[in-house]
């Protein structure tokens, strides 16, 4: 009876253990419960351009399903939310930066034109065409990207100022890995330290759209090429269950594929897809991949850029039942978040302000240019002001700053890189001009300006223009100083030009004016705003008749004098401007004794001045030159008309010693929806007043031709585009078509 009661004790014993051991193993495999530990959580959040806001909608919901976050590896825009993530910021602060960003504009290179000096100003003014080459040893030579990148990098820095003294990305409060292509090896790049806001950049940069970044002597281009989704990277990060976001564009149907850029664009999401097929197939069954419902949503689809976070909320909360198993319990979690939002001690004010330049400016040229002063406040805003005036120096492809500590001391530095493509930087412009009654212009003109000339910031500018208006510039411009305030500008001109006489309205006779001078100029910048030149020239020409009576007589002229022109330009936009004022003057003294051939005083003024609210605009521009004192000679009378200039008469048809218009212009912005590729359009009409007169006793209101137009302009990647008609007193009428800057 004892040995049967033994045997009996022992098989529940093995009974027992047995089942304590299928219990084990089951444990092992389920998430374990409230007081065990956890296992590591990594979140792979892949690139999709405007697709992968919708990463910001997963955030949101494991937030909500208490689902901590261990590690964060995403690729383009996943490396922009999980970068941003991972250094501390909230998902309602990812939300409120995707909606508040301009995105378009933080595609572009372009500076804001306040941000500009005033002869980048000019260089706007003259030559729209965005489009800059370089010419080095005979050769051209194109930018390594449609645009640097350069408004995002700012964007970025500022938001990951904060954890700047993190070079390690293990020391962030998550710790991240952001994910970029070798364009030299082919191989995907995982970095994990370094320059975060720099990580970030590379990780998107689009090949033949951005520039490559140099990081750690690599070149680096978009993470997509290589790894889109990158599962690799973060299990690498010593975690135990994988979320996984993928928000790449789907295949095309074959009804879909109609074009061929949407071959090419399939063809390339097939090769994004084959990787990340790859990367998916070594997710376990304990992992989790979310899929967001995004349709055919455009990954550049940037100004409706929020619509995709509710579907990725959607997705997330489609997969509560695998999350809740992860989650925490309230406070575990609480505690958990708390460790995400530490603070990183930063000091109060700054211990030195430096510029890191590689080209051959001083540093007194560079740092005149900046604001912030060692003993200023940390202040991103201000830092960005100063990248932004040194970059507005149209020197240089990229212009960063970060903070650097050195030993107890911490500073602002910013670097500056050089235009791939530079010094010698080419322009173009084009114009054509049509008033439908047989008569047209058509011109092609560029700059090249080699810049950086010496420490300084001397420049050699060298402007051409073929086509019916010929011309050739060249202007050597000497900074004085390290602030680059004062300067010297020799300069030689040669131009050609078309000259109508009219009678009673009606052309008599053409001719060609041709002109040679040579000038010395000194001068001051004003600030951004402004310059203020006085000169000596002096010059020869002719007025060859082309067309019209043979019995008008050719004229030769010498000329010869002093001059004086001052320039005020806060123009947000030199073609169709919104908000600012430019004002032009310039005086004119002609003297036997300098040369001349006659005696003459002349003052020209320009004036515009325009408001806007909302899309409707509101400029006024005067116009008035006068003779204040001459020998009466017919090539030195001004002309009017033509567009905003009485547009009911054709370009030039009356000319006087005296000439004034007064125009009020009223246009509507139209057809812009922020797209990336968007073009504005408008729509507007103007109102004008003016005439010529002979002499200045003659000029009253009662004298005053009153003319107006109507017209519709698109701001073009060529320059403004405009088809106008005008309306003169009488029933005059013409019709303008023209491309290019609009004749003034």
């Amino acid at each position: 009876m004892k040995k049967q009661l033994l045997l009996l004790v022992n098989s529940i014993t093995v009974l027992v253990f047995a089942a304590f051991l299928n219990a084990a193993a089951q444990a092992a495999d389920a998430p374990p419960g409230p007081g065990q530990d956890r296992p590591r959580i990594g979140l792979v959040l892949g690139g999709g351009g405007a697709r992968g806001a919708a990463h910001i909608g997963v955030l949101r919901e494991l937030e909500n399903l208490r689902v901590p976050i261990h590690a964060i590896a995403g690729t383009s825009m996943g490396a922009i939310i999980g970068g941003l993530y991972a250094c501390g910021m909230t998902v309602t602060e990812l939300e409120e930066l995707i909606t508040s960003l301009d995105w378009k504009d933080s595609f572009q290179d372009t500076s804001k034109r306040k941000d500009m000096t005033f002869r980048r100003k000019q260089d706007d003014e003259s030559f729209p065409i965005r489009l800059e080459l370089g010419l080095r040893d005979g050769h051209l030579v194109l930018p390594r990207g449609l645009i640097s990148g350069q408004k995002l990098a700012w964007i970025l820095r500022e938001q990951t100022l904060h954890v700047s003294s993190a070079s390690d990305f293990d020391d962030l409060p998550v710790p991240f890995r952001a994910v970029a292509s070798d364009i030299e090896t082919g191989e995907s790049y995982v970095m994990s330290q370094g320059d975060l806001a720099l990580a970030i950049r590379a990780s998107m940069s689009v090949p033949g759209i951005f520039s490559p970044v140099r990081v750690d002597g690599h070149t680096l281009v978009d993470g997509g090429l290589t790894g889109n989704l990158p599962v690799d990277a973060i299990r690498d990060m010593d975690v135990d269950v994988i979320i996984a976001v993928d928000v790449e564009f789907p295949l095309y149907s074959p009804e879909q594929l109609e074009s061929a850029l949407e071959i090419m664009g399939q063809m390339l999401t097939i090769l994004i897809r084959k990787e990340t097929r790859r990367q998916l197939a070594g997710l376990a069954e304990s992992d989790v991949l979310i899929r967001p419902d995004l349709g055919d949503f455009g990954s550049t689809e940037f100004e409706n850029i929020t619509a995709t976070i509710e579907p990725g909320a959607a997705a997330t909360i489609a997969k509560a039942d695998r999350l809740s198993e992860l989650s925490l319990d309230p406070g575990s979690y609480a505690a958990h978040k708390a460790a995400r939002t530490r603070n990183y001690r930063r000091p109060e004010q700054l211990a030195f302000v430096r510029v890191r330049d590689h080209g051959p400016l001083s540093k007194d040229f560079l740092e005149s240019h900046l604001q912030v002063k060692a003993g200023d406040a940390i202040d991103p805003e201000k830092f960005a002001d100063d990248a932004k005036r040194l970059y507005g120096l149209g020197l240089y492809e990229q212009v960063g700053y970060k903070l650097v500590t050195e030993g107890d001391e911490t500073g602002v530095e910013y670097e500056t890189t050089p235009k791939s493509w530079g010094p010698d930087i080419l322009q173009f412009g084009i114009s054509v001009e049509d008033n439908f009654e047989g008569s047209s212009a058509f011109n092609v003109s560029a700059r090249l300006t080699r810049t950086g000339l010496n420490s300084y910031a001397a420049e050699w500018r060298t402007d051409v223009q073929i086509g019916t208006d010929p011309f050739l510039f060249t202007e050597f411009y000497q900074p004085l100083s390290a602030d680059s305030r004062f300067f010297v500008a020799p300069r030689i001109a040669l131009e050609q030009r078309n000259f109508n006489a009219f009678v009673d309205e009606a052309a008599v006779a053409r001719f060609r004016v041709s002109k040679v001078e040579i000038g010395l100029d000194v001068g001051r910048e004003l600030g951004r705003w402004g310059e203020l030149r006085i000169g000596v020239q002096r010059g020869i020409g002719e007025a060859r008749l082309k067309v019209g009576d043979p019995s008008l007589p050719n004229i030769d002229f010498d000329t010869g004098g002093l001059f004086a022109r001052f320039g005020f330009d806060t123009l947000d936009n030199a073609q169709f401007p919104l908000h600012g004022t430019r004002i032009d003057v310039e005086w004119n003294l002609s003297r036997p004794g300098f040369g001349a051939d006659v005696k003459l005083d002349t003052i020209e003024t320009e004036l515009t001045s325009v408001r806007t609210s909302g899309r409707n605009s509101l400029l006024f521009g005067l116009s008035f030159a006068t003779t204040l004192d001459s020998d009466d000679t017919i090539r030195e009378f001004f002309p009017l008309g033509g567009f905003l200039r009485l547009s009911g008469l054709g370009r030039g048809e009356i000319s006087g010693p005296h000439a004034g218009v007064a125009r009020l212009v009223y246009y509507r912005r139209s057809g812009d929806t922020g797209g990336l590729l968007d073009m504005p359009l408008y729509f507007g009409a103007s109102i004008e007043a003016g005439n010529v007169w002979q002499s200045r006793s003659d000029i009253s209101t009662d004298s005053l031709i009153i003319n107006g137009s109507l017209f519709a302009g698109i701001d073009t990647y060529l320059g403004p585009l405009f088809l106008a008609a005008g309306i003169g007193e009488g029933g005059d009428s013409s019709f303008y078509l023209f491309l290019g800057v609009p004749p003034r």
